[in-house]
């Protein structure tokens, strides 16, 4: 089967094309600031990255001729997670986003795309997929619940992929994932569901290269209202200028390591901190699985580095098997979820935000679960 594969960025849209789950092409396009700049909103880039995608696939001498299309998830509304089609309510929701974003236009590119080949679009498990379980939502505050925003799409492949090198299913087994990026999730799989997860963008779970992670309650309100800040600059706090760049001033985990074995013992120190809240973050995933993990996958591009997961291991070992699943292969996860769904191995979900709005709208007033 032939699935072409398209994963639109902020500055970049990655392409590629697989033969079943093998990559027989694969394309970054960059997107200059000049080039972008005529555009004040996203979906003004349509035409244009929609048109890039075309001239790629046409220069390398790419037929339009595919069994599917797969795209990266867009800020939709909280759903679960798993292979959609791509249908007009996914299309109208990614339009219409509350927040903006390149990966919003990737379903609506893919459709087109498709339509013209005459085969299915597809996009899986986004960023939004939300599983959660009804006592994971609940905050201290009925107005807050909790809200699942993580590494759907690769920590859900690289779960997969453990499942079959053991010879097990997905769903029959009790995971712990802990992606390691510029963002933190740690999710906690039980049975092929996602059902705890912290909130990987904007203040909860561990803190990261770029983000705050969860903070003190009454500190950060001070913060929020001490007059030093706008609200852009505390939103920043917590993503893009949060984490060891708040602390060290770069992102770059390789050059801290560097400094610390140059004797930096600030940067070991917070390196360590940032390690250990990963750590404390996994036992409260072990926990949301009453104590029974099949293994703790450890994922993501910090999970190159034998340093940091060295120092990981020594608060986790003991709880579960480990597993080192380094990197993000988003555009084989998702051709993967592609051959599923052709093959059906993958069944087909469909879209229903209103039924996670309903249940959010019902916590957050208060609702007394039964």
């Amino acid at each position: 089967m032939k699935i072409l594969v398209i994963n639109p960025g902020s500055t970049s849209t990655k392409l590629a094309v697989y033969e079943n789950d093998t990559p027989v092409w694969k394309s970054s396009i960059s997107h200059s600031t000049k080039e972008l700049s005529q555009f004040v909103h996203i979906n003004e880039q349509y035409d244009y990255r929609r048109d890039c995608i075309l001239k790629a696939l046409k220069d390398a001498g790419i037929p339009m001729q595919f069994d599917a299309v797969i795209a990266r998830g867009g800020l939709l509304k909280p759903t679960s997670g798993g292979v959609y089609r791509i249908d007009g309510h996914i299309k109208h929701d990614l339009w219409h986003a509350g927040i903006e974003h390149a990966s919003n236009l990737a379903a609506l590119i893919a459709d087109e795309l498709a339509q013209q080949t005459g085969c299915p679009a597809f996009i899986a498990d986004p960023v939004v997929t939300d599983e959660l379980r009804d006592i994971a939502r609940i905050s201290g505050v009925p107005e807050l619940p909790r809200v699942s925003i993580f590494h759907a799409l690769n920590s859900r492949a690289v779960s997969r992929r453990y499942a079959t090198r053991i010879g097990r299913r997905y769903e029959d087994l009790d995971l712990v994932v802990a992606h390691l990026g510029g963002g933190i999730s740690v999710s906690a799989h039980h049975h092929g569901k996602v059902v705890d997860v912290n909130n990987a963008i904007n203040g909860e779970g561990p803190f990261s290269p770029e983000r705050a992670g969860t903070l003190p309650a009454g500190q950060l309100v001070d913060l929020c209202f001490s007059g030093k800040y706008t609200r852009q600059e505390v939103h920043k706090m917590l993503n893009g200028k949060g984490g060891l760049v708040a602390h060290l001033g770069t992102t770059d985990v390789p050059t801290i390591i560097r400094w610390a074995h140059a004797g930096g013992k600030r940067h070991k120190l917070v390196l360590e901190a940032m390690v250990y809240t990963v750590a404390k973050q996994i036992g409260a995933m072990h926990v949301a699985l009453h104590g029974h993990t099949d293994a703790i996958i450890l994922t993501g591009g910090i999970a190159y580095n034998e340093y940091c997961v060295s120092m990981l291991r020594e608060w986790i070992e003991g709880l579960a098997p480990i597993v080192v699943i380094p990197g993000e292969d988003e555009m084989g996860a998702l051709a993967m979820n592609a051959v599923g769904a052709l093959t059906g191995e993958l069944p087909l979900q469909t879209y229903h935000p209103e039924d996670q709005e309903k249940k959010t709208e019902e916590l957050s007033s208060g609702f007394k679960i039964s």
